[in-house]
């Protein structure tokens, strides 16, 4: 646990139905954030055996989802799209309404879609974390319509233990997947690319990727504890025929925005297509 963390874990358990990265990194940051005792977080696998690191730090293993989700209150889907429907016949049957509830952070699956295979009152939340909820600083985004004001509220709690959460209308959630859960790929990338540039003009490969590291930390926390706007921030750093401006410039012509921004709504596109291609097409 996080030095200093003083929160008292839930009487409750909480079944995580897909023991991969995603499943794992939020595993972890449950149990950092002091929201659930690892004892207290059932995680499955196909191939349990892969999950014994995480039975040795005191979770619940198992490769049985019924059983995962008899044990638990709240149940989080995190499977890839085309395992989807397979999970939902397995767990469907033993969800009970009036004690479960269902968050599903399966990409480009609506909970429409999930609530036509469960066909029980479920409350159902989507969810879209991002790799960083291992370290408790997740972008999470959330979204619902059939779960009340309370339920969604206990989401957000479990969530905001690992960062950070927003409410979002459900349309807006393939979006949000692009933006913040690939965008971790987008971002590290150019982290990458920075510490390259490091090398390239003098610095051994450990120390540029420190600086670079640093400094993209330090960029986003202007952004996010001063609340000002990056072209604000920019602004403080480019002096007329300066070195930063004339870095800027050469990023901008060999197309440094634009490229981000395609990336993105590629990432988008591809993710509104997931399900409904991988996950129902047979």
């Amino acid at each position: 646990m996080k030095k200093g963390t003083a929160k008292k874990a839930s009487e409750e358990s909480i079944a995580i139905i897909g023991g991969g990265n995603i499943g794992q990194a939020i595993a972890r940051g449950l149990a950092t954030s002091g929201k659930f005792a690892p004892g207290q977080i059932i995680i499955t696998r196909r191939q349990a055996g892969l999950l014994r690191h995480l039975a040795l730090d005191g979770f619940v293993t198992m490769s049985d989802n019924r059983e995962a989700t008899r044990r638990a209150k709240t149940v989080l889907i995190s499977v890839l799209p085309q395992q989807l429907d397979g999970v939902l016949r397995e767990i469907g049957p033993g969800l009970i309404p009036g004690r479960h509830l269902v968050i599903s952070i399966v990409t480009g699956a609506t909970t429409d879609e999930i609530a036509s295979q469960i066909k029980k009152k479920i409350p159902l939340i989507r969810a879209m974390p991002n790799l960083a909820i291992v370290i408790g600083e997740s972008m999470t985004c959330i979204a619902s319509k059939t779960a009340s004001p309370r339920e969604i509220e206990a989401a957000m709690e479990i969530f905001n233990t690992v960062g950070k959460t927003l409410l979002l209308n459900e349309e807006d959630m393939v979006p949000a997947t692009a933006l913040c859960a690939c965008g971790v790929a987008f971002f590290l990338r150019s982290i990458r690319s920075a510490s390259q540039g490091g090398i390239e003009i003098g610095f051994h490969s450990d120390d540029a990727l420190l600086m670079a590291a640093q400094t993209a930390k330090g960029s986003a926390a202007l952004i996010l504890e001063q609340g000002s706007h990056p072209e604000a921030e920019i602004d403080k750093v480019t002096s007329p025929r300066g070195c930063t401006i004339s870095g800027l410039n050469e990023m901008e012509h060999m197309g440094f925005s634009s490229a981000m921004i395609k990336g993105i709504t590629t990432a988008s596109e591809k993710a509104a297509k997931l399900y409904q291609r991988e996950g129902r097409e047979r």
